[in-house]
């Protein structure tokens, strides 16, 4: 008992020495990506992408199920965009609440009759809608699959664009986001074959119009949490990532893909509960089988806001789903591992997420019990808890202080001094005792896809409409 404790311990303790030495590289990767990428900005006119007759087409797709608190802002939002060529499908995902009578009002939908042709698979299209009052807005009407990747086949099987762009119905794009994530399609349209934007947390803000008037940090504790997340996981994990070509993430909250491609492997794999990672590890695993030149880059300056979860049960739900759709990606694509064919992907990217996403909870969660459990014995050395306390919370918390700070040199969304000292005293708590919870709440996910319950579950949403500034 007492050999395997300190095993146990000791095992906890590398466990975390990697990991955060894993982060820190991808720190100073993005950091050196940052200041390249802040010199492209110089140059860089989006009047030009806009002008330019090489701009391609894009259709956004935006699956809505019960969105009636969001669903008028954002759709406004994002037929104003300032792009040339756009088309938006908004995919109504059976909603039992008003999303639809909505939309009708607000847009004068009329019923169409139209060539819809299934190539990927989504439960039954009941009718297409246009608008009177929008050209370009077409309104898909379906009974739920129950998954949002359903729901997106929908709209893809309807998009007329080279390019498609997912986005989540509470969320809000800034002005000239399309005409930033677009910029490396059009500096090299024959390798990007995706992109994706980097995604923050509306909460606190304020907006006016369906644009953001006034960035502000939230007031609860739960949200500024999610804050430092995003902020490490966008600036830190994915820009690193990126650089190297391993991105296997593009956030299901804004993304640009071929529609080519994405038809080419089945469109999203309609149960898929990750769809996210699910699309962009299936498009590497296609590139790579094809043995064609690709890549899929993140762009940091784009931005798109994004409702968090405001209470704990929402937040638990989303944590735990996240968890069994990773699980539900890296077993599908486990012989991917260690094969030369796979490249990168196989050999780095692919491990990563094995050994410190999906297992991380076990590890964590198991190696915490029997450092308490050595504790109760009185076997838990000073020197080695001190050492514990260094290397497991210390380093932690200086990478997330590290991506607050990336975030204010470089991007400066955050302008009140206030706001950046709170995110940075937030950063003490990230790792205790909010790390542990997410850990529970991770681990709660993976036995539950275990035992075959993949559902969703609730998400309490409060809605766009709570961060409208009313006119006086």
């Amino acid at each position: 008992m007492i050999q395997f404790l300190e095993f146990s311990n000791l095992a906890l303790f590398y466990y975390y020495l990697c990991c955060n030495t894993a982060y820190l590289i991808m720190l100073m990767a993005a950091l050196h990506t940052s200041i390249k990428h802040q010199h492209r900005l110089k140059s860089l006119e989006t009047s030009w992408i806009k002008l330019s007759p090489l701009t391609p087409p894009i259709t956004i797709l935006m699956p809505a199920r019960n969105e009636e608190k969001s669903i008028s802002i954002a759709v406004k939002n994002l037929l104003t965009l300032d792009y040339s060529e756009l088309e938006l499908i908004v995919i109504n995902d059976g909603s039992s609440d008003r999303t639809l009578e909505l939309l009708r009002q607000e847009f004068r939908l009329r019923p169409v009759k139209a060539v819809y042709v299934a190539e990927a698979l989504s439960a039954p299209v009941r009718q297409l809608y246009r608008s009177d009052v929008v050209p370009n807005l077409l309104v898909i009407d379906k009974d739920s699959g129950g998954s949002k990747a359903d729901a997106v086949n929908a709209g893809l099987n309807a998009a007329t664009s080279p390019y498609i762009c997912v986005i989540d119905a509470d969320s809000v794009l800034e002005r000239d986001a399309l005409l930033r994530i677009m910029a490396p399609v059009l500096a090299d349209p024959n390798r990007v074959i995706a992109v994706g934007g980097i995604v923050r947390v509306l909460n606190g803000s304020e907006l006016e119009g369906g644009r953001m008037r006034r960035v502000r940090l939230p007031r609860k504790s739960i949200e500024i949490l999610q804050v430092i997340e995003y902020l490490r996981a966008f600036l830190i994990g994915r820009e690193a990532w990126a650089g190297k070509n391993m991105l296997l993430i593009i956030s299901g909250a804004f993304g640009v893909f071929r529609t080519d491609l994405v038809r080419a492997i089945g469109g999203y794999r309609s149960h898929a509960i990750g769809e996210d990672i699910d699309l962009v590890t299936r498009l590497h695993r296609y590139m790579r089988d094809k043995g064609q030149e690709y890549e899929i880059r993140f762009v940091p300056d784009p931005v798109c806001w994004t409702e968090a979860p405001s209470d704990l049960a929402s937040l638990r739900s989303q944590r735990s789903r996240w968890q069994k759709g990773l699980l539900d990606v890296l077993w599908p694509q486990r012989d991917m591992l260690f094969r030369p064919r796979y490249g990168r992907i196989g050999c780095f990217a692919l491990p990563y997420l094995w050994i410190f996403e999906l297992f991380a909870p076990v590890i964590e969660v198991g190696g915490i019990l029997t450092i308490i459990l050595a504790a109760c014995a009185g076997m838990l050395s000073h020197e080695f808890f001190l050492q514990f306390l260094l290397f497991g919370y210390a380093f932690a918390t200086v990478i997330s202080i590290g991506s607050v700070l990336l975030e204010e040199l470089t991007y400066k969304r955050y302008n009140d001094w206030q706001d950046v000292i709170r995110l940075v005293s937030y950063c003490f708590l990230e790792h205790f005792p909010y790390r542990q919870l997410q850990m529970l709440w991770r681990l709660q996910g993976m036995w539950q896809y275990l035992r075959g319950d993949i559902a969703w579950g609730v998400l309490q949403r409060v809605g766009l409409q709570s961060a409208v500034v009313k006119q006086e």
